[in-house]
């Protein structure tokens, strides 16, 4: 398998695979590919089913087989990057809902669950997240561009609601209180940040997909009138 991601800021997955190699996507993730190769669909069990739904994605999964080799891509769907991740049995990776655009390899995909109820409630990210586990690429969409750190252990970096778009297994998620009446009242950043606790490698973007709605609703409302 050798892939490719063209496009800028409206990037696509150009896959090329070999005889009998293999991807797997959400439904209706899949933009093009050649003849070669062949689409079956599965959904892998009611309780992988519903887990993925309550992740944002789609029931079922497709599974894109070459019977001979030819190419396949996956285009994003919002303006924004494609981060090819590494998965090992020792380095499972943690996302934001609906991150998943496809994967290679023996890939699990799996829900996590905050541990914590403050951090589900006040974190930004919700209660659910996606954990990929297994052996593999996984490739993920970002809102806008990636910027990626290496947290030591013992440190941490400190995120607004939305920015956070994937991390090492090894990373711990929590919530911290911002200080200072005026700064909650004024400073324009709520009353909680997420807090990522390393050690592990941490992936933000710069353009979350809720922040972007709310800063063109005015807009979309304005000339609704």
């Amino acid at each position: 398998m050798n892939y490719k991601i063209e496009g800028g800021n409206l990037p696509v997955l150009l896959v090329q695979l070999e005889a009998g190699e293999q991807m797997v996507c959400e439904g209706g993730s899949m933009s093009w590919m050649d003849d070669e190769i062949e689409m079956k669909t599965e959904g892998g069990g009611v309780g992988k089913m519903f887990g993925r739904m309550f992740t944002g994605e789609s029931l079922f999964q497709n599974r894109y087989v070459a019977n001979r080799a030819g190419e396949i891509a996956f285009a994003s769907s919002f303006p924004g990057s494609i981060r090819a991740i590494e998965v090992t049995p020792d380095k499972p990776v943690i996302a934001q809902k609906s991150a998943f655009l496809a994967s290679f390899g023996n890939i699990d995909i799996s829900v996590f669950f905050q541990k914590k109820l403050k951090t589900g409630v006040f974190g930004g990210e919700g209660f659910l997240m996606q954990k990929f586990s297994g052996n593999g690429i996984v490739f993920i969409e970002i809102d806008g561009s990636a910027v990626e750190y290496d947290i030591p252990a013992g440190d941490c970096k400190i995120i607004d609601t939305g920015y956070l778009a994937c991390m090492d297994g090894t990373c711990s998620i929590d919530t911290r209180t911002v200080k200072g009446v005026k700064n909650v009242l004024f400073g324009g950043e709520g009353l909680f940040n997420t807090v990522v606790n390393g050690p592990g490698h941490v992936v933000l973007q710069t353009m979350p997909i809720q922040k972007t709605a709310m800063a063109i609703n005015p807009y979309i409302v304005t000339s609704s009138n």
